[in-house]
């Protein structure tokens, strides 16, 4: 089982989305059987077969094993994922696209830019799987806390030059055999978390 699979067909994003078929992907993250399934979210087991069917068809789902119980064969099924993402790409033409945007300071460009790396790596992951090969990436996820406006805009003045500086000394245009990547650096409000707020002033 994968830790993530990134959907980009449309008609298995329409099935995955289906929320009873949903909660039986949440359900099946364990092997489990249309009869147990029935019982967990109160459907009959004839339903539950019917959508088991649909997410097996476009890949969700897939069986894990067959039981015997007498004269009798119980078949198992478990997600192919524990989780999953729905690519930009599979909304075709309308998907979020950064080329079209005209700000490149505003919220829309970076959720633009955030579909297209779901986009884009989840094209290159599926290709590394086939090949049974592993995709080099990377991932830094830090937090930082700024006094105000303008050491937030001293911050990004640092940031810049750092990056710019590092590029330039890594990047090599003419390398034969060499692979371009993309390097993308993103910055955005930490959404309210009320517990961290309630932990901070009790400890003020």
């Amino acid at each position: 089982m994968l830790d993530i699979a990134v959907i980009d067909d449309p008609a298995s994003a329409t099935v995955a989305l289906d929320p009873v078929r949903s909660r039986l992907l949440a359900e099946l993250v364990e092997p489990a059987s249309a009869a147990a399934l029935a019982t967990r979210v109160g459907m009959p087991r004839q339903k539950v077969n019917y959508h088991l069917k649909a997410l097996a068809a476009h890949g969700l789902v897939r069986e894990s094993e067959q039981r015997r119980w007498g004269g009798l064969t119980e078949r198992l099924f478990v997600a192919t994922a524990s989780s999953y993402v729905v690519s930009p790409g599979a909304l075709g033409p309308v998907a979020a696209d950064p080329r079209r945007a005209t700000d490149r300071l505003s919220a829309g460009y970076l959720i633009a830019l955030a579909a297209r790396v779901v986009r884009e790596v989840g094209a290159l992951w599926r290709r590394a799987e086939q090949a049974e090969r592993r995709l080099a990436t990377l991932s830094i996820d830090t937090e930082i806390r700024f006094a105000s406006a303008s050491e937030r805009a001293a911050f990004t003045e640092d940031l810049t030059r750092a990056i710019t500086t590092l590029v330039a000394r890594h990047h090599n245009a003419s390398a034969p055999g060499g692979r371009d990547y993309r390097l993308i650096v993103m910055a955005h409000p930490r959404p309210a978390d009320p517990a961290r707020k309630d932990r901070h002033a009790s400890q003020e």
